[in-house]
C-alpha cells in the first residue's frame, strides 16, 4: 500500500453506489444548492466529507462540488432522498421549510434545529425573540389591516419602514415611509389589502451597519468572527470589511454576548449570522440568519478557519476552529456579472469567486476576497478593485 492509501482504496474499498464515494465518509444533506452550498461543498472535500445537496433547479451552482437532488424543498420523496444515509442535515437557506426539516429530524440529525427557521422566516416572531432575551432591536409594531398601519405610525414617527414579516431577501419586501401620506402605497404594495402580515419598525439613524458570526458547536463551545462592517446599496449587500474599521473591543463583546444569547436559546449548532445597526455604542439587532452568511464570506481566505469550515465541524460534532482574521480583509460581491478574471488577480491579495450562475442584473454571480498586512494597504487594493466593475463590483 502506497503512503497515502490511495492503492488500497482502488483495490477493494466499499462504496455508495449512487456517488461513488467511500461507504465510510460522513454525509452531509444540505437543503438548498446555491452558492453558499457550493462553498461548504468546496470546504468539505479537504475535510474528507461529502455532501448531497436538495435544490428545485438542475443546474444550481451546489452540483458542481457534489451530487444533487433535484425536488422542491417541501417535496416529502425529495428531502427524504437527500437526507438518505446522511450523517447529519443541515441547509444554505433560511427559507427552506421548517415542516420539511422537522420531519428529517425524527431520523436524523438537523442543525441547526428546525426550531430556529420558523423564528427566522418571520420577522415578528424574531422581534418577539430579541425582547424576550433582553436585545436591544429597532422599535417594531405588527400590521394586520390598515388601521393599525396609522396607529402605528404615530408612535414611530417617519420615515418607517413597512416589511413583510415572512419572506423579502436582498431589499425585497420593504418599503420605506418617509411621509404618513405613503403609507396607502405601501400598505398597498406588501399585500396588505391581501392580509399579508406586515411590519413597521422605526428607523434607524444608525452610523453603520455591522454583522456577527458566531458558530456553536454539539459540546456549547463558542467561536466568534471579528465583528465586520458591511456597506448596501439598492437593499444588496456590496462590501464587507474584517475586523470593522476602529473596532472597539467592548463592541465587539457586546456583539458576542447577543448572539451567544440566542445560540443557547436553541441549544444551536452551527453557524449563525446576527445583522446589526451601530448607533454610538450601542448595537441593535436587525435580523438573523440561521446559517453561513454573505458577510462571512471573506473568511474563505481571510480568517484562520472559514465559516464553511466552522459550520462543518460544528454539524459533525468536530472542534471548532479558530476564527481570527488573518490581517485585514475585505469582500466584494459581484453583483449582475462577474469582473474580468485578470484585473481582478493583477491586485495583490485579491482572489475570485465564480459561482457559476447566469448573469442576470441584481444576482450575486461570484464575490472577491482581498487580504493586506495594513489597513493602509487594504484601502489601496479594495480602491482598485472598486475602480475594475463599477457598479458591478462593489
Amino acid at each position: 500500500m502506497s503512503d497515502d492509501g490511495w492503492v488500497g482504496d482502488l483495490m477493494g474499498d466499499e462504496r455508495d453506489p449512487r456517488s461513488g464515494q467511500r461507504a465510510d465518509v460522513p454525509v452531509v444533506a444540505v437543503l438548498g444548492g446555491g452558492q453558499l452550498g457550493r462553498m461548504l461543498g468546496l470546504a468539505a472535500i479537504p475535510l474528507g466529507v461529502a455532501c448531497r445537496f436538495l435544490d428545485p433547479v438542475a443546474g444550481a451552482p451546489a452540483a458542481a462540488v457534489g451530487p444533487l437532488v433535484v425536488g422542491a424543498l417541501d417535496d416529502p420523496a425529495a428531502l427524504a432522498a437527500t437526507a438518505d444515509g446522511a450523517t447529519v442535515v443541515t441547509y444554505e437557506w433560511e427559507g427552506v421549510p421548517a415542516a420539511g426539516a422537522r420531519t428529517l429530524a425524527a431520523h436524523t440529525p438537523v442543525h441547526p434545529r428546525w426550531e430556529v427557521l420558523e423564528v427566522a422566516q418571520d420577522r415578528a416572531a424574531e422581534k418577539t425573540l430579541f425582547r424576550r432575551l433582553g436585545i436591544d432591536a429597532p422599535t417594531a409594531v405588527a400590521i394586520t389591516d390598515r388601521a393599525d398601519l396609522d396607529a402605528a405610525l404615530i408612535g414611530t414617527g417617519t420615515p418607517a419602514v413597512l416589511k413583510t414579516c415572512r419572506g423579502g431577501y436582498d431589499g425585497k419586501g420593504q418599503q420605506v415611509i418617509h411621509d404618513p401620506i405613503d403609507a396607502d402605497a405601501a400598505f398597498t404594495a406588501l399585500g396588505g389589502d391581501d392580509d399579508v402580515p406586515l411590519i413597521l419598525e422605526a428607523w434607524v439613524p444608525f452610523d453603520r451597519e455591522v454583522s456577527v458570526i458566531a458558530a456553536r458547536g454539539r459540546d456549547g463551545d463558542v467561536r466568534c468572527f471579528p465583528l465586520v462592517e458591511n456597506t448596501h446599496r439598492d437593499g444588496i449587500l456590496r462590501v464587507t470589511r474584517a475586523p470593522a474599521p476602529g473596532l472597539d473591543p467592548a463592541l465587539q463583546a457586546d456583539a458576542e454576548e447577543l448572539a451567544r444569547r440566542i445560540l443557547d436559546e436553541f441549544d444551536y449548532v452551527g453557524v449563525l449570522a446576527v445583522e446589526l445597526f451601530q448607533v454610538g455604542d450601542r448595537l441593535l439587532a436587525n435580523e438573523i440568519a440561521p446559517r453561513v452568511h454573505n458577510s462571512g464570506h471573506w473568511t474563505i481566505e481571510g480568517a484562520e478557519t472559514s465559516q464553511f469550515e466552522q459550520h462543518l465541524r460544528a454539524v459533525l460534532g468536530l472542534p471548532l476552529g479558530s476564527p481570527a482574521a488573518r490581517g485585514h480583509v475585505a469582500m466584494l460581491n459581484a453583483i449582475g456579472a462577474l469582473p474580468p478574471a485578470d484585473a481582478v488577480l493583477a491586485v495583490p491579495g485579491a482572489r475570485l469567486h465564480d459561482y457559476g450562475k447566469e448573469p442576470r442584473p441584481g444576482r450575486k454571480v461570484g464575490h472577491v476576497t482581498v487580504v493586506a498586512a495594513t489597513a493602509h494597504d487594504l484601502d489601496d487594493r479594495l480602491a482598485r478593485l472598486l475602480a475594475i466593475a463599477p457598479g458591478t463590483l462593489g
